[in-house]
């Protein structure tokens, strides 16, 4: 019985390889997207290595927020796409627009404090909840929007 003597050779994985792999696990795909075009740039701009890696952790926590603030605005589950840009206070004149623009300024969320909006419908109080909802403050914090009904199926109302 012949047993053949194959030497076994380690298979060479090439480092952008690893790498790519390390950074999926740290979940960190804006450094895996961008590392080869930021090095390009730091050695052209003759940049140091705490330089290009600052660059990196930049572009990686800019993305992040971005989804961070897609996902949140997902999760509100608001119906429509609306802005205070778009609300027209003068189609709706028994609105108080000066409570409106007390909410905008969002000391309400910082007192950790509940915003209801109750009206009969079209009075813009979808409206009103989905621009609160892509306001700076609105997005940091968890947010749903909800018909009454579902609310108080929900145990949220």
């Amino acid at each position: 019985m012949t047993m053949s003597a194959e030497p076994s050779t380690p298979t060479i994985v090439a480092p952008q390889v690893l790498l790519t792999n390390h950074l999926k696990a740290l979940k960190l795909p804006t450094f895996a997207r961008e590392y080869e075009k930021v090095a390009m740039e730091s050695a052209q701009d003759r940049a140091d290595y705490p330089r290009y890696l600052l660059r990196l952790c930049e572009l990686e926590r800019i993305d992040r927020e971005r989804r961070n603030v897609e996902r949140r605005i997902r999760l509100a589950r608001f119906p429509q796409t609306k802005s205070f840009d778009t609300f027209d206070f003068a189609a709706q004149p028994t609105l108080n627009k000066a409570l409106v623009l007390e909410l905008i300024r969002c000391e309400w969320i910082d007192r950790r404090q509940n915003c209801i909006a109750l009206g009969p419908s079209g009075t813009g109080k979808t409206h009103l909840a989905s621009g609160l909802g892509r306001l700076p403050k609105g997005v940091q914090r968890r947010l749903h929007d909800s018909s009454c009904p579902c609310s108080c199926a929900h145990g949220i109302a």
